[in-house]
């Protein structure tokens, strides 16, 4: 049979389809995406695909980015400026990032590019059912979250941001902070070259959190892969993160998914948004609250239970960041806001570990012995 002859719109169709998209949804992404939408949102469309239960949401691709910044027409100055930086000096450095962050800022989006992104939020916003969805712009560049690469943290993370301005004044802002002193300095010494470097930027609806957290499916202190950690706090999981608090901390057996330790803080402070300004931001937690547990024991249960999954999904231990929206009732309220690789121990050869509430195995026969109920 002779070859099909394309006429010229077969011809650009097929050209438009072959050309990477500048934005996309998350769950068109996987975990082989992160070339195009960097390893937190490949992360979040890998976990969206394996029937995990994620806040929607989509990524401005590194395609994208690369068409922000050729039409911001910086290119030459983000080389020049890069190609003369000392790791090790500070003051070139702050000066440096000021100076290449406020080009990035300063530059608008094109109205092709600034029309695409609109039209995602706004059937963002049709998706959640809210107008003008609060949503999260986080940051999610290509060597990030990769075993041998990880710098989690180095860019921005933006919370309860409302209107399509506030999302295009954000995603500027993220972009920009891949060119923090900071993040300049570590791929210096990490020999991460800036040409090569691109970024997505995750556009993630906020879960209205009355409690959040991580989640470590090993023990971060012993390495032990017999237990789950679960460190929470009231409102939005960035008071953990950033450790600007002492978390509630639980322990729970991998198998059983008993809770076998617990401990109860003091929490002074928690992250949640005003409900007159509608701008996320640091509260102090009432007097009365303060000592009281953040999460049911239930909550831990199905977290543990949905952390098993997660790795058994990806075969490796994982980082886990996760949420409990308020606006929602049990049974479903509990969203995974990303999950990525653990990185410390799981770089060291498998090996016996121990902590002080043993192993799984040590566990059950304690348990068998004592008569009690296992599950």
């Amino acid at each position: 049979m002779g070859a099909v002859l394309q006429g010229p719109a077969q011809a650009l169709a097929a050209v438009a389809h072959a050309r990477p998209p500048l934005v996309c949804w998350f769950e068109e992404c996987r975990k082989e995406s992160v070339p195009l939408v960097g390893g937190k949102c490949a992360s979040l469309g890998e976990l969206i695909n394996a029937g995990v239960r994620v806040p929607p949401g989509f990524a401005l691709t590194t395609e994208g980015y690369r068409r922000f910044v050729a039409e911001a027409g910086i290119e030459d100055e983000l080389r020049t400026v890069l190609a003369g930086v000392d790791p090790d000096d500070l003051e070139a450095l702050e000066a440096a990032s000021t100076r290449l962050r406020a080009a990035i800022e300063a530059h608008p989006f094109s109205l092709d590019l600034e029309d695409t992104i609109a039209e995602y939020y706004r059937k963002l916003s049709l998706r959640s059912g809210l107008p003008a969805a609060p949503v999260a712009v986080r940051s999610s560049a290509t060597a990030e979250d990769l075993p041998d690469a990880s710098f989690a943290g180095q860019q921005d993370t933006y919370l309860w941001i409302r209107g399509i301005d506030e999302v295009l004044h954000h995603i500027r802002r993220c972009i920009s902070s891949l060119y923090t002193g900071r993040a300049i300095s570590y791929r210096a010494r990490h020999g991460i070259d800036n040409e090569a470097l691109a970024i997505s930027v995750a556009v993630q609806k906020m879960a209205n959190a009355y409690t959040a957290g991580v989640m470590f499916t090993l023990h971060p202190t012993s390495g032990d892969r017999s237990t789950i950690v679960i460190d929470s706090n009231f409102g939005f999981g960035e008071s953990v993160v950033s450790g600007d608090v002492t978390p509630d901390h639980f322990v729970v057996n991998k198998v059983t998914l008993d809770i076998i330790d617990r401990t109860i803080s003091t929490k002074l402070m928690c992250v949640t948004v005003d409900p007159k300004t509608q701008i996320s931001m640091q509260v102090e937690v009432p007097h009365e609250r303060q000592r009281v547990q953040s999460l049911i024991d239930d909550e831990i249960t199905e977290l543990a239970w949905m952390g098993k999954q997660i790795e058994k999904h990806y075969g490796r231990p994982m980082d886990i960041e996760w949420a409990i929206d308020k606006d929602l009732p049990s049974g479903g309220n509990i969203f995974i806001l990303q999950a990525r690789p653990e990185t410390v121990w799981s770089r060291r050869a498998a090996q016996a570990v121990s902590s002080s509430a043993g192993s799984a195995m040590d566990y059950i026969l304690s348990a068998m012995l004592s008569g009690k109920k296992l599950g």
